[in-house]
């Protein structure tokens, strides 16, 4: 009889720790494997997928790009990747620039592996000149270059100052449909987007989500 409590118990206690875990596990399946957790960034991911759609996006601009594909994403997220996909499913491009020669090849490897290399094109440059000089309109924005500090109230500013320019200098290739997606914002100090979410509220953008990123749109897009 004791045994059987015991074996019980342990079989209980497995169970638990599985449904925590699974509770705990923020997937995007089945359109991405189940195995891939996006954890903070699931909500906001799903909802832009589903804007991209209705908004039938054709060029996706990245700040800063998935150093590490797909393999940390409960850390970083693996939008270069996530995006990508979507991208080449749906007859659309992605551009995504990054200064870091590591992060730019990290990221290309990721590309290869994917098999996104017809739908992606990772750039080696900052990011501000590469926004001088892109010439095409863009559909969705995604901001996540300049890494910020949680403690660090210097790199916090030049951060939120970075993709306050990065914003402006793509702005007026940006249009009514445009989607902006900001990462890293539910930080101390306000995180990447604080400035910048500032600047576009004055412009009339709305924002959709407001989380660890903040999603946003035009307004005159949801009349």
């Amino acid at each position: 009889m004791a045994i059987k409590i015991i074996i019980a118990v342990l079989l209980l206690t497995v169970l638990i720790d599985y449904t925590i875990k699974f509770v705990k596990h923020k997937s995007l399946y089945p359109f991405m494997p189940f195995k891939y957790n996006f954890r903070r960034r699931r909500v906001t991911f799903a909802k832009t997928l589903k804007l991209l759609k209705e908004r039938q996006a054709k060029t996706i601009l990245e700040t800063g790009t998935s150093r590490e594909g797909l393999k940390n994403t409960k850390g970083d997220g693996g939008a270069t990747i996530v995006f990508g996909k979507w991208a080449q499913q749906n007859s659309a491009n992605l551009h995504s620039v990054d200064i870091s020669e590591e992060s730019v090849k990290g990221s290309q490897d990721a590309v290869n592996e994917q098999g996104l290399n017809d739908t992606v094109t990772i750039h080696l440059n900052d990011s501000l000149e590469f926004l001088k000089t892109f010439n095409q309109n863009v559909d969705f924005l995604y901001l996540d270059s300049y890494d910020y500090s949680k403690t660090d109230k210097d790199v916090q500013l030049k951060s939120q100052e970075h993709h306050l320019k990065e914003f402006k200098t793509i702005e007026n290739k940006l249009h009514k449909n445009s989607i902006v997606l900001i990462d890293d914002c539910g930080l101390p100090g306000g995180g990447k987007g604080k400035t910048v979410i500032e600047y576009m509220l004055k412009k009339k953008w709305e924002i959709l989500i407001d989380a660890y990123q903040v999603l946003l749109v035009k307004k005159e897009s949801l009349s």
